[in-house]
């Protein structure tokens, strides 16, 4: 296939929406944003080896390619509306493009998010998205604005994702006659197909004090949030929300390295005023998302991880591009 190939391929697959008067097909598209609300920008960049295994299946990749993006938007309490896919490729490879978008074509119909342009070169593996959306005026959550006092959460269960890359790059022998069969397949889904968590973002905003997606890991993620509102975070261990499948093949201790410091779980971390934090974890578990209570604000900097006594535990650190993996 030529680029125009590609690009002819790609078109006939994106979501329609009346506010895109001009898609895939000229310079840049024509986009008619929304008069009461702020346009959100979100970019990521996913390469191969780095961010998914070389045999990733590319409609996981499409998947997660789109859903990283949609994260960035849901911590700002933005509802997605519109796509740019700049795709790089060692080959023009028809069948493997074809599975790319079923898997990109798939969650961006769930949130009705059109793709209205983008690039298409010859190169490494390397998929970048820039995904837009709207907030209302003064309703878009930031890094910025966690309070002493707060009560912190997290959607979702944590360490999920990055469990799934460890059974992935090393799996064990049995692992497929084995009774664990099934947790090891739930994990390495949480890894290829994290859930946005779009729906809780319309319920987050204007209620939500401070929040920010754990892409990096818990720990890491919340300190930005600490740096951010120049105040203390103390983080429960105990407290940290486990899967029933991560529970099956990891013991407590095993498991809080993954859960503190693991990426790639896209849930959403917020604080949120102590008075309001029951109602808005009510709601959000009547709308199908799951939210826990994991810490609080303080005064002070910095991110504590404590056991049950209250003492400091020693803190997993997150994901560093341009440095080594996580470690203790």
């Amino acid at each position: 296939m030529m680029e125009f190939d590609l690009i002819d391929r790609i078109r006939a697959r994106v979501v329609r929406r009346g506010d895109v008067r001009l898609g895939i097909g000229d310079d840049a598209a024509l986009l008619v944003p929304h008069a009461t609300e702020r346009l959100v920008a979100a970019c990521d960049t996913m390469n191969v080896g780095v961010h998914f295994p070389p045999d990733t299946a590319p409609a996981d990749i499409g998947w997660k390619a789109l859903a990283v993006n949609l994260s960035d938007l849901a911590a700002m309490g933005a509802t997605p509306a519109w796509a740019l896919l700049s795709l790089s490729l060692p080959q023009p490879d028809a069948a493997w493009l074809d599975a790319f978008l079923d898997g990109f074509s798939e969650l961006a119909a769930r949130h009705d998010v059109a793709l209205v342009g983008g690039d298409t070169t010859r190169g490494a593996l390397s998929i970048c998205v820039t995904a837009l959306g709207f907030v209302p005026h003064a309703q878009a959550l930031k890094r910025a604005n966690a309070h002493p006092g707060d009560i912190v959460c997290v959607t979702g269960t944590l360490g999920d994702a990055a469990a799934g890359l460890q059974r992935w790059e090393h799996p064990a022998p049995d692992a497929g006659a084995s009774a664990d069969a099934e947790a090891h397949a739930f994990l390495r889904r949480r890894l290829a197909r994290p859930t946005p968590r779009v729906a809780a973002a319309a319920i987050l905003r204007g209620r939500a004090r401070a929040c920010i997606d754990v892409s990096d890991g818990l720990v890491a993620d919340l300190g930005h949030v600490a740096r951010a509102s120049a105040v203390a975070i103390d983080i429960d261990a105990a407290a940290l929300p486990a899967s029933n499948a991560l529970r099956r093949l990891a013991d407590a201790a095993g498991r809080l390295p993954l859960q503190a410091a693991g990426g790639d779980d896209y849930e959403l971390a917020f604080t949120v005023a102590q008075i309001d934090c029951d109602a808005l974890l009510a709601d959000l578990i009547a709308s199908g998302t799951p939210a826990t209570r994991i810490g609080r604000v303080r005064d002070g900097d910095g991110v504590a991880l404590l056991d049950p006594a209250g003492n400091p535990l020693p803190v997993p650190r997150g994901w560093r591009h341009f440095a080594e993996s996580a470690a203790t």
